[in-house]
């Protein structure tokens, strides 16, 4: 019998299949062999009377495909595509899709089908079938979110290749989609992608499928997934659930896996060359409502953005206002009553230094919680990496004062105590060379710690003795020298003077002398 002789284990499948009453060309694309083959060895098994019957062991049929089909086998057909084989290869090595590979083989000149592409490549790597299990849902119940590596793109403001991953979300019963590229998988990237993803089809779905990755779920855990808290917080303002995957099953979300980023990668991106990320993004905009939203889907038959006009009816309306995009933070409070977020600096309550506190970082204020969830700052977003914001209450009442000492405070405080104390204090700012800013700040700590009428004697006390030093009026407070009567600073009278002699005043006494 010619013809190219097949392996034991397809000739008695294909012997199965015959018994069984299958066509010729039903057998033929089953196990994408010639439908020439298949007549062959019909023809075959009609001789030998294998038709009928249990079919022979396999032992028995390999001698007698030995003994009868020892003819050499005849030049085969030469694929169209077999001068690209180079190229093909590359490409699908490079995971290049086959319907781009047609794309890419036509613009060097190739008039063949689709088909020799599909059957050339199917040849080259040829692959078991997988059984699975659809799970179809209704419009407007699921859709399904995955990152997918894409390469390199150009950053438009540095102008260097940078990796780059596609943002993928399908509407599971549609099959619409959103695509957008990012240099990152950050979580503020993450919950953007997701407010411009429902922006872009004006609604929400019941539930949205997503990877264990951290910047969804922050344990990876099947049961009881723990949401990451902004992700979750995303969720509550969207009003949409959070159905995260078995870790290591993404086929649980087989429609963005393989209709999602695959379907990207392999056709939008297939033999692409890198361009800017912002093109970039115009690009497959315009290509997922043009070629991919327009395309017959495999599974439905349908154009995904003709059932998507059905779907996005019943999509939950988006909520008046965006999601804002608050990031959630666990961080340690350092022993300077600060923590870093974002690279500016927040105090919060001293009492809780070396502590792991939540931080929510909106988009116009900043609050920090302790790690059950309870208030104990709030601050403006600062506005510049470094600024440092700063409650006076979060920080040791025996360290503020040296925090917010200034000399027009100094000024102040001493001007409403009293004119000693100003006048002291004036004299210890205008001290030269050295700086005595903070040793006035201690003297006006002393009228809190004993009083400030006491502190304003105590200053006058001083000044009456020229020793305004620190430690002088001190050590007069501690004495209580300030309650003492202060001296008196009036000249002594003169001392007593007679004009006459004390001979003359006796004698006038005495009568010898007249007294004139």
């Amino acid at each position: 019998m010619p013809g190219k002789r097949k392996n034991t284990m397809d000739v008695r499948e294909i012997l199965r299949q015959l018994q069984m009453g299958q066509s010729t060309r039903a057998i033929a694309k089953a196990m994408d062999i010639n439908r020439k083959t298949v007549a062959r060895y019909r023809i075959w098994a009609i001789e030998h009377e294998l038709l009928n019957g249990p079919l022979p062991s396999l032992g028995k049929l390999n001698e007698l495909l030995t003994q009868t089909l020892n003819t050499p086998s005849p030049p085969q057909n030469i694929s169209s595509v077999e001068p690209y084989r180079k190229l093909v290869k590359k490409l699908r090595k490079g995971g290049v899709e086959m319907a781009a590979i047609h794309e890419r083989l036509q613009e060097r000149g190739y008039n063949g089908s689709y088909s020799s592409v599909r059957r050339f490549v199917r040849r080259l790597e040829p692959v078991m079938p997988e059984v699975t299990v659809r799970v179809e849902t209704r419009p407007g119940e699921e859709a399904q979110v995955d990152f997918g590596y894409a390469g390199r793109m150009i950053d438009p403001e540095s102008g260097a290749l940078r990796k780059t991953w596609a943002f993928v979300m399908t509407l599971s019963w549609s099959r619409h989609q959103y695509v957008e590229f990012v240099f990152d998988q950050k979580v503020e990237t993450w919950l953007r992608l997701h407010r411009n993803a429902f922006s872009f089809f004006d609604g929400v779905p019941e539930r949205v499928v997503i990877d264990n990755l951290k910047s969804g779920i922050a344990q990876a855990c099947w049961h009881e997934p723990e949401a990451q808290s902004s992700y979750r917080e995303c969720a509550e303002h969207y009003s949409f659930l959070i159905s995260p995957c078995r870790p290591r099953t993404p086929k649980h979300k087989g429609k963005v896996e393989q209709g999602g980023v695959h379907y990207v990668k392999r056709n939008f991106l297939g033999g692409r060359e890198p361009t800017p990320l912002t093109q970039a993004n115009r690009d497959v905009r315009r290509w997922v409502m043009t070629t991919a939203g327009q395309r017959i889907h495999g599974t439905t038959r349908e154009k995904p953005l003709l059932r998507f006009k059905t779907e996005q009816g019943v999509l939950r309306p988006l909520p008046n206002a965006p999601y804002d995009m608050a990031m959630w933070k666990q961080l340690k409070l350092h022993r300077d009553c600060y923590l870093v977020f974002e690279r500016a600096y927040y105090s919060a309550p001293f009492r809780l230094v070396g502590q792991q506190l939540w931080v929510r970082g909106g988009t116009r204020e900043v609050q920090i919680y302790t790690s059950d969830y309870q208030l104990v700052g709030t601050h403006p977003r600062a506005q510049r990496p470094g600024q440092r914001l700063t409650h006076a209450d979060h920080l040791p009442p025996d360290k503020l004062a040296g925090l917010i000492l200034t000399r027009n405070g100094c000024q102040a405080r001493a001007e409403e105590i009293g004119p000693a104390t100003r006048q002291v204090v004036e004299g210890m700012l205008d001290h030269r060379p050295e700086d005595r800013l903070r040793t006035a700040g201690r003297l006006l700590g002393l009228g809190v710690k004993y009083d400030p009428e006491r502190l304003e004697a105590a200053c006058t006390r001083a000044l009456r003795f020229d020793d305004t030093a620190y430690m002088t009026i001190k050590r007069i407070l501690i004495q209580g020298s300030d309650r003492e009567e202060m001296p008196s600073t009036k000249p002594a009278p003169p001392a007593l003077t007679f004009v006459r002699s004390a001979t003359e005043l006796v004698g006038n006494l005495m009568g010898a002398v007249s007294w004139k």
